[in-house]
């Protein structure tokens, strides 16, 4: 995006040259109190005052127990009470590779099953086989995957798939790398099925926009003595639900270099104060009732217009998706002012929300998913406003069906 930011504060971007912009992209959902929130920068502030250490790998400090003290606390009960906290780098690939080695050490087997596309029932086979074959390492999905397009997987299907993992053995490893700390309207996303995982892969929104990734599991998970022989080849540490420390597990070294800074004190302390702003200030229903007005005010823009063929989402995680306009494979190649294909379209979207001071993100495997991932605390004011810059922007791509003329754009605000 041509945007040069050099001032922040929640939902508002400013860049070089003055211009301010709501930002709806939340940096891809790590940012849940928005840019340079005061609970944020206080916690960072007491760390850079108190002379600590500003990393500490491996070893016990005050700044990791009071995060972990934190979390624990948000986590489902069932989960809680037997809880397991293992760090890791926070790279996108560390958290899920710890959590797939742990189920493999746990379990003794190897395949794991990814829950993707739309055939959710292949991940429940896979744990039943037809030929009596034995079951999988794990299970592994996103509540809401986000980089399919913003698809929620059905809480039915969800629970269904609990009691089949739970009757074989097999882990159920729930990804809320996005969809954690209030951003679908529960605290996790599943919260909203009642489903207890046996892992919970967490990062993004848990450092509190610092990088932090960590994965929480079952102390069930370490019965095996698979789980204890990874604990001695692997560095690092872990914590149970009562704070005691124990050995901890990563992948492996030579795998990624990013482990080093696992643990980073000010990620630490900035994800443990956003952690307890989102619980005490009840973020999670702020997010379910703002996002329910998002997706009546995005379906009512739906009906209108025929570029917008779907609208999904929950909480302020929403996903609205252009369809490309009838006959588009036939059609000429597109140019700037008449997009032939959804993705076109969706990109036209985007740059004409920018034009009015809007900033959101393309998704889905198309890139045809327009979606809006507004910080926790945006205000009813600033929801209404980001609205109506989508609206218009939307109403100006769906007229280019036509060759419409575009109405003036509107100035961004200063």
């Amino acid at each position: 995006m041509p945007v040069v930011p050099v001032r922040a504060r929640g939902l508002t971007v400013e860049d070089a040259a003055g211009r301010r912009y709501l930002d709806c992209s939340s940096g891809s959902g790590a940012l849940a109190l928005g840019h340079n929130h005061p609970v944020v920068l206080e916690a960072i502030r007491r760390v850079l005052d108190s002379g600590a250490p500003l990393h500490a790998m491996g070893l016990t400090t005050p700044v990791e127990d009071a995060f972990v003290t934190e979390l624990l606390r948000t986590l489902p009960p069932r989960l809680s009470a037997h809880a397991r906290v293992r760090f890791c780098g926070p790279g996108g690939t560390d958290p899920v590779d710890t959590a797939v080695a742990l189920a493999r050490a746990a379990t003794g087997r190897a395949p794991v099953v990814t829950v993707t596309g739309a055939h959710h029932r292949a991940a429940a086979g896979a744990c039943c086989p037809a030929d009596a074959g034995e079951p999988p390492a794990g299970v592994l999905l996103e509540p809401v995957r986000g980089a399919d397009g913003v698809l929620t997987v059905p809480d039915a299907w969800l629970r269904d798939l609990r009691r089949i993992t739970a009757e074989r053995s097999v882990p159920l490893i729930a990804d809320e790398t996005e969809t954690g700390v209030g951003r679908t309207g529960a605290f996790w996303a599943v919260d909203h099925s009642g489903v207890t995982p046996d892992v919970l892969i967490l990062s993004k929104a848990i450092g509190g926009s610092l990088p932090l990734a960590a994965v929480v599991h079952h102390d069930a998970l370490d019965g095996h003595d698979a789980v204890n022989a990874l604990d001695d080849r692997l560095d690092g540490h872990r914590y149970d639900s009562d704070g005691h420390r124990a050995g901890f597990a990563r992948h492996r070294a030579g795998a990624s270099g990013a482990a080093t800074f696992r643990g980073n004190q000010l990620a630490l302390a900035a994800g443990a104060a956003t952690l307890a702003h989102v619980r005490e200030q009840r973020l999670a229903e702020h997010a379910a009732t703002l996002g329910g007005r998002i997706l009546s005010r995005l379906r009512d823009l739906a009906a209108e217009f025929a570029c917008v063929a779907d609208v999904r989402g929950r909480g302020l995680m929403i996903g609205m998706e252009l369809a490309p306009p009838d006959g588009a494979l036939d059609a000429t190649p597109a140019d700037a002012d008449r997009p032939h294909t959804g993705s076109e379209r969706a990109a036209a979207v985007q740059r004409e929300c920018l034009h009015r001071g809007l900033i959101v993100d393309l998704t889905g495997p198309a890139r045809n998913v327009v979606r809006l991932l507004p910080p926790l605390i945006v205000t009813e004011e600033q929801t209404s406003a980001v609205l109506d810059r989508l609206a218009d922007a939307v109403q100006v791509v769906d007229r280019r069906r036509d060759g419409h003329a575009p109405p003036h754009r509107a100035h961004v605000p200063h």
